[in-house]
């Protein structure tokens, strides 16, 4: 199938989903567009008004509104993938993914998924989940990956975090990436310590904590990447490998 068109955007949609206080829904218009780079500008501190990229344009992007007032609170992008083109991921300009070029199915790369800093209900990426379990579901995807960010490029203050991806949650050896740019952080060779898992847990970031608790795995090194601000590491969800418990809480959702 390769990489996802704007002309095939329409046949990876979803229905609106709404649930409590909240409603996800596919962005329709430039003005949805636009709405969804300006709240990534915000969440992840560019010093901008605006985060676009090339990608926006090949993807199909996932608001999560208020239905009180409208308000976006959280979106995020996915793009269709296959491992024929897996070079023209957002991931692939920092990991060389060619292990990932034997992977049989269909694969969905999450990127950009932000909330609002001023909203703390978790009912918020509940809901996000939610919708990209109905396009998972739905087109019948295989693998979920995408780069999970740690604020700031200073490792130190994250050590038990990376100590507790490299004891318990590190990819398969057939699919990890290998390193591709050029300042990383090889937390798995360099540490060896116990982490202490409470505060490995404060420091995981949301989003990929959420990964790791439906079965998530991560690269061996994180990529310290000084544009954006952020360590990140690969992290990829075998939709298969998601436990039956975790999977019926989010289509009780839909």
């Amino acid at each position: 199938m390769g990489v996802l068109s704007a002309s095939a955007s329409q046949s990876w949609g979803m229905p609106p989903l709404t649930k409590g206080k909240y409603r996800a829904r596919l962005a329709e218009t430039p003005q949805d567009l636009c709405a969804a780079q300006r709240l990534r500008a915000r969440c992840f501190g560019l010093g901008q008004t605006m985060d676009a990229d090339a990608f926006d344009a090949r993807s199909i992007h996932v608001l999560v509104e208020a239905t009180a007032d409208n308000a976006l609170v959280c979106c995020y992008r996915l793009l269709a993938l296959d491992g024929t083109c897996l070079e023209q991921s957002y991931a692939a300009q920092y990991y060389e993914l060619s292990a990932l070029a034997a992977y049989e199915g269909q694969m969905l790369e999450l990127g950009r998924f932000c909330v609002a800093p001023e909203r703390r209900d978790g009912d918020i990426v509940r809901v996000a989940w939610a919708a990209m379990t109905e396009v998972v579901d739905r087109h019948s995807v295989q693998l979920l990956f995408g780069c999970s960010s740690f604020a700031g490029v200073e490792t130190a203050q994250y050590l038990d975090a990376f100590a507790m991806l490299r004891a318990r949650h590190l990819g398969p050896k057939r699919w990890l990436p290998r390193v591709k740019a050029p300042d990383v952080f090889r937390f798995a060779e360099r540490l060896r310590r116990k982490p202490d898992v409470k505060k490995a847990m404060s420091r995981m970031p949301p989003l990929l904590r959420t990964y790791l608790l439906m079965g998530g795995w991560v690269s061996d090194h994180a990529v310290v990447d000084h544009q954006m601000n952020t360590l990140h590491v690969f992290t990829g969800l075998e939709i298969g490998a998601i436990p039956d418990s975790r999977k019926r809480l989010l289509r009780a959702l839909v």
